[in-house]
């Protein structure tokens, strides 16, 4: 390619990603509902004319690859019949979606009357219709039980509003801070549409499409390098899932084979259980993207994100599976299936590779609120994103992170506003705080845990327990500790006490009800006893480690 500049190559890979940027500070000024303007769950990205990734700004890993399958299928679907001016919205997780609540903005970028872009933002939505507010249908074994799908759909054609398309949608969707959001995502959209015309004003298309190729070229070979330094061979791995929210006491295994060629890896999943009944089931869109969301942490993270990083990357998740689950069962949990996941994928490649994987990270339990607020008669829903978030797995060198919630989320879900926590919601809150001895022991130990109580402030109040790690903590590696159990309780104000199950639906709570949740900690790294003594001393200080557990679990007195 004699015709690349490599400074001008430079500007591009650079200018796109400001550009992803840009659209998602826009998202986060603009939305109203928590889950994205505060927890940042949504995800922005730029895409050429054929759907292949050019750059995104991930605020949540798992969205991350979710959005490149959809735009592919949608050039396919619509073919000729793509516009200026057209807005598309998708969901549907039957169609390359990953997750139902996950919704979807396309809008195609034209030059010199051709298509040449598409810009687009996913955000999760506070409803979507289906049998219960909010999204999560643990009784649900089908996905009508689940949500509206939305397949490919144009709500705006050569730039006029589909008026009758768009009432059909929010006809059936509960709140109606989804339509200012799925706006504001338009919003965003248009924003990366307008900075892509910008430079190809600057720059012409035919100097885009070449750097474009090149700058693909360049970050496949970073990632084949990457890929030639662990070692060729095959390994495997396991990790678990509990209860699919129907039948008491099933377990569920996901198996990953890992085949390291010289420039290339495969995930092979094929040995993984089959699909569940119940909603505990993943799409292929939303496991793919928790494999290489897993496997991007192990490798250089300057590696810009675009097609080029994940053409080595060979995905095989045969359909029946419970990481890829046929039409139409029931799948709103797949996002969560990304912790057991990853579990397998670290397994699998810690012996060969241990300087570069993290020991297990707490896994997600997570709750759901929804009921009529007294004070404003409105109805609200809302996410505990505070109380879910757990401590990381620790690594060779370096401590696991403290509260930063599941590996899917790698710290890109953002913690609640204690005040605007109360202020959105009924809700009073009471506690929240560090957990002692919550971090699994090591030479480098696991992140913390949290412990979050507060009252629930409206009557007949909806609960939506989801997520897992209450039977298995957050595993240790090479010596270190595992961490600590998840737990919710409530407490009545009759003094009753209920402890859910991790994937159940409970109605009617009362006003005055005690929550009361611990999200675990991470795994340890490496033998306890050989913890830095200073940094021992001033955690003992802290009371993130006790003086007992300092004594039993790194031998703190024994050693002096």
């Amino acid at each position: 390619m004699s015709d690349i500049d490599p400074i001008l190559l430079s500007v591009y890979a650079r200018t796109f990603k400001s550009i992803t940027d840009e659209m998602s500070i826009s998202v986060q000024k603009t939305t109203r509902s928590p889950i994205l303007c505060e927890a940042m769950d949504f995800v922005t990205g730029l895409y050429d004319a054929e759907g292949k990734m050019l750059e995104q700004t991930e605020n949540l890993p798992i969205l991350a690859f979710s959005l490149a399958p959809v735009c592919k299928y949608l050039v396919e679907f619509f073919g000729e019949e793509i516009y200026p001016g057209d807005v598309i919205f998708h969901n549907d997780v039957f169609s390359m979606g990953n997750q139902n609540n996950d919704v979807a903005v396309f809008k195609p970028v034209f030059f010199e009357d051709q298509l040449v872009a598409w810009a687009a933002a996913k955000g999760h939505q506070a409803d979507i219709g289906g049998a219960v507010a909010g999204g999560y249908n643990p009784n649900a074994t089908e996905v009508w039980q689940e949500a509206l799908r939305i397949p490919p759909v144009k709500v705006y054609e050569k730039g006029k509003l589909r008026k009758d398309v768009w009432n059909l949608i929010f006809a059936n969707i509960r709140l109606e801070i989804v339509q200012h959001d799925l706006r504001a995502q338009i919003g965003a959209c248009t924003v990366g549409e307008r900075r892509m015309q910008d430079l190809l004003k600057k720059y012409g298309r035919q100097s885009f499409e070449s750097h474009k190729k090149a700058l693909f070229a360049a970050t496949r070979k970073m990632m084949e390098s990457e890929i030639s330094n662990i070692p060729k061979g095959v390994y495997s791995g396991e990790g678990y899932v509990y209860f699919d929210g129907h039948h008491e006491g099933t377990k569920f295994t996901i198996r990953v084979t890992i085949t390291v060629d010289d420039n290339k890896i495969t995930f092979d999943y094929s040995d993984t259980d089959a699909q569940t009944d119940g909603f505990v089931n993943g799409t292929f869109t939303s496991s793919a993207s928790a494999t290489i969301l897993t496997f991007l942490q192990m490798v250089n993270p300057d590696i810009p994100h675009n097609e080029g990083m994940v053409g080595p990357i060979e995905i095989i998740i045969p359909e029946g599976k419970i990481l890829n689950a046929s039409y139409p069962k029931a799948t709103t949990f797949g996002n969560h299936l990304c912790p057991p996941n990853a579990d397998a994928i670290i397994r699998a490649l810690a012996p060969v590779i241990p300087e570069r994987v993290t020991a297990g990270w707490n896994n997600l339990l997570a709750s759901l609120t929804t009921g009529i607020d007294p004070e404003t008669g409105e109805q609200y829903v809302d996410i505990g994103f505070m109380g879910l978030k757990g401590g990381s797995g620790a690594m060779q060198g370096t401590d696991g992170y403290d509260h930063i919630g599941m590996i899917d989320a790698s710290g890109g879900v953002l913690d609640q506003d204690y005040e605007m926590f109360e202020q959105q919601t009924p809700h009073l809150l009471i506690k929240h705080e560090y957990i002692t001895d919550s971090a699994g022991a090591g030479q480098w130990r696991g992140g913390l845990g949290v412990e979050t109580v507060f009252e629930i402030g409206s009557e007949d109040t909806q609960l939506v327990i989801f997520g897992d790690g209450d039977f298995e903590p957050a595993f240790g590696l090479f010596g270190g500790h595992d961490g600590t159990l998840n737990q919710i309780k409530l407490t009545y104000p009759d003094g009753r006490e209920v402890i859910p199950r991790n994937k159940d639906l409970i109605m009617g709570v009362p006003k005055g009800t005690i929550y009361h949740q611990v999200a675990g900690g991470g795994g340890g790294y490496g033998d306890p006893r050989k913890r830095d003594r200073k940094k021992l001393l001033a955690e003992i200080r802290d009371r993130v480690i006790s003086q007992d557990a300092a004594d039993e679990l790194y031998a703190y007195r024994q050693a002096g």
